[in-house]
């Protein structure tokens, strides 16, 4: 899978959940926190297991316009976007009836906000392998831990690496400035610390970071280098609250040489395995261990840069 967006859509809001069967970020993500006031969680529990019990991207695949590095062989890209949710904190004691609601074989990850230990990993991480047995879900779900506090930003490495069901980090950086107790500036120096940190200590587990939220909307100009910046950070991609936000952030967040090259590697094992008649579902790449979620991540990644002969 890719990380260059991960689009936030309301839970409770109809109509965009309907919407967001037409789009196309890397990962679609149905929020029951931050968007969602108190009074309307169960509402948008409701809705957002309706929304993955039809929603269907396959009957809407829609074209990805990359810039022209890419050249146009890309604007046949058509993958469609993982499903995530976005439950309650640990501390806000609704997370175990967010679980139960939307744990199915329609889903492929959680987003676990304001996360401040690897220690409130366990109790999700066992209610989540519970309800996948319990409902013969095919799949692993992965989880997603957004550090959004200074505690948080202290022990990311070690929430980074607490399982291998952690497939990225997320920093939320307006949360992060109310613990710090600081009012957001344009030139980002009160939250850079962070914002530096959580991608070196994601990448030093093995694992992707995605950047904050851009803020301003209509403010294409500024969402595209503060997009620029994140890569330079070392991020993967950026979490987004706008459908428009998505090419802006495609078009910064293009495979680099080095991603390509490590899913040549990949693809070219799998090949070599299989043509000796190993049928093994893991196997190392670089001493590491590669599974079906990394084949299909290399897979995209090839697609993505594929020139038409």
């Amino acid at each position: 899978m890719m990380f260059r967006t991960l689009l936030f859509i309301p839970g409770n809001n109809k109509r965009f959940l309907e919407k967001s069967r037409l789009l196309y970020p890397d990962i679609l993500c149905l929020d029951l926190e931050d968007s969602v006031p108190i009074s309307e969680k169960s509402i948008a529990r409701e809705m957002i297991i309706q929304s993955l019990s039809t929603n269907n991207h396959s009957l809407n695949r829609i074209n990805i316009n990359i810039n022209n590095k890419i050249d146009n062989a890309n604007n046949k890209h058509k993958d469609l976007p993982q499903l995530f949710v976005r439950i309650n904190s640990f501390e806000s004691e609704l997370y175990e009836q967010d679980l139960e609601s939307v744990i199915c074989n329609r889903l492929d990850g959680i987003v676990i906000p304001k996360v401040n230990s690897d220690s409130e990993l366990e109790k999700i991480t066992e209610i989540t392998e519970t309800l996948e047995k319990k409902r013969n879900v095919q799949k692993i779900i992965r989880l997603i831990p957004s550090i959004e506090s200074s505690q948080g930003v202290v022990n990311s490495y070690h929430i980074a690496k607490y399982n291998s069901r952690i497939c990225s980090l997320l920093f939320g950086v307006f949360d992060y400035l109310y613990d710090m107790k600081l009012d957001y500036e344009n030139e980002g120096l009160e939250y850079s610390y962070a914002r530096a940190k959580i991608p070196v200590d994601a990448r030093a587990a093995g694992i992707p970071a995605l950047d904050s939220i851009w803020q301003k909307v209509d403010d294409l100009d500024g969402l595209q280098r503060d997009a620029k910046t994140a890569k330079k950070l070392g991020y993967a991609g950026k979490s987004i609250i706008h459908p428009k936000h998505i090419e802006p952030v495609h078009n910064v967040f293009v495979p680099s040489q080095n991603e390509i090259e490590w899913a040549k590697k990949v693809i070219s094992t799998l090949n070599e395995i299989q043509q000796h008649g190993d049928k093994r579902g893991a196997f190392k790449v670089d001493g590491k261990m590669i599974d079906a979620v990394h084949f299909k991540q290399a897979k995209l990644i090839l697609d993505f840069i594929t020139k038409d002969e």
